[in-house]
Order: C-alpha cells, then structure tokens, then sequence
C-alpha cells in the first residue's frame, strides 16, 4: 500500500480526503493511474493531457523530489508516503 497525502488546495478533487490510501506501487506513474482511475479530477490536477506532471506541481516520493530521480518513472515502494505539492505564486 502507498500513501498519497492531499494538500487542502487540491482535496476538493479528492473527496475531501488528506490521505489516500492506495493499492499501486513500482512507480509515479503505476500510482498515479490508480488516481486516474478513483479521483479523475485530481489526476487532472496532479497531470496534463499527456500524462506528464504538470509544471506547477511538486511530487516528493518519501521526501524526495521525482524530478530528480526518474520523473514518472520513480520508483515507489510499497508502504511509501507520495506528497503532492501545488506550487504557489503570489506577489
């Protein structure tokens, strides 16, 4: 099983949900399909029309950022912490 924690920003999307537990694991991408299967709207949120993270969205895998490992490609083991972080900009 792996954890993805919402950010309130996005839990509209997620039934309200700040955990979701999930049944997915290998890589990004394998959880995040589960997503797209259970919360489309999050998945929306979370990737673009290509499946690809969106600019504005950080993904940390156990405290890691997946950009700097394999992208979508980034290892996810099973009893992992996913966190999704929206970027924020403001002035």
């Amino acid at each position: 099983m792996v954890t993805l924690l919402v950010p309130a920003a996005l839990r509209v999307d997620a039934a309200g949900a700040s955990r979701l537990d999930l049944t997915a694991s290998g890589t990004l991408r394998a959880v995040l399909d589960e997503v797209a299967d259970r919360w489309p709207r999050l998945d929306r949120r979370i990737r673009d029309e290509r499946g690809e993270l969106r600019r504005y969205v950080n993904v940390y895998i156990d405290g890691e950022d997946c950009r700097r490992g394999d992208g979508l490609d980034t290892p996810v083991p099973s009893g992992a912490e996913v966190q999704v972080i929206p970027s924020v900009a403001g002035g």
